[in-house]
């Protein structure tokens, strides 16, 4: 590391990526030049020492709770959206390998011809020798968001933080893309995100994190370059501690 460069604040970091980052504009399914985009920041993490693991969601391919809404089974929807989120994992994995950067998708619901089966124990070699480790398939139950998995897996894996990757740079009192008179936060409680129904994550994965004293950070996956700001504690971003 050159001595222009700030330390990392968290040298290992889980990423939380929704399934609609990885369709940009397009209205379904995955845009590659995006993925090639995000693949190219989690590369410069990864250059800069940093251990990364990722838990991406499956609602740019098929969402749980809508299958449930019209009409299906919700155990079953919710599983047809664990499937998405494999799917969503495969293709960023090779957007990684085409970087060159070293990386496995792991998934909770075992599929051997297709990837590892989530293990703890090789998770953790895999981040401590430098590999970005993808957590597909949610928790492997229904009912449980990818939110939850992704808290889970943080604290499973000794992650120094959760960063949830948005189209904005915090949280804010209301949407700001609709109320411009929306207040931002720079920090914020986990107890102050359950009574305000803040829309960070869900209860649940906030719970999980108050609980086990894991900090979530929510900033803009927009602006390239970001998630190494994030990794520095540089970046605008809202802290939720």
């Amino acid at each position: 590391m050159s001595a222009t460069q700030t330390p990392l604040k968290y040298k290992r970091l889980l990423l939380k990526l929704s399934g609609e980052a990885l369709m940009g504009k397009a209205g379904y399914g995955i845009d590659m030049d995006v993925v090639a985009r995000l693949a190219r920041d989690i590369s410069e993490a990864v250059a800069a020492a940093a251990e990364i693991a990722i838990v991406i969601g499956g609602g740019n391919i098929f969402r749980g709770l809508q299958g449930a809404a019209g009409g299906m089974d919700r155990a079953t929807a919710d599983y047809m959206g664990m499937l998405a989120t494999v799917m969503n994992s495969l293709a960023f994995q090779g957007a990684l390998e085409k970087l060159k950067v070293s990386s496995r998708v792991q998934s909770a619901i075992p599929m051997p011809t297709v990837c590892e089966s989530y293990v703890r124990p090789k998770a953790m070699h895999h981040l401590r020798k430098g590999r970005v480790v993808i957590f597909a398939a949610g928790t492997g139950n229904p009912f449980f968001t990818t939110d939850t998995a992704a808290t889970l897996r943080a604290i499973e894996t000794n992650c120094d933080a959760v960063a949830k990757a948005t189209q904005v740079d915090g949280v804010y009192s209301a949407d700001p893309k609709k109320d411009a008179n929306a207040t931002r936060y720079d920090r914020l409680s986990y107890s102050e995100v359950l009574a305000r129904d803040l829309k960070v994550m869900d209860g649940a994965a906030i719970a999980l994190a108050r609980d086990n004293h894991l900090p979530v950070i929510v900033f803009s996956v927009e602006e390239s370059g970001n998630l190494l700001k994030v990794l520095r504690g540089e970046a605008r971003a809202t802290v939720v501690s």
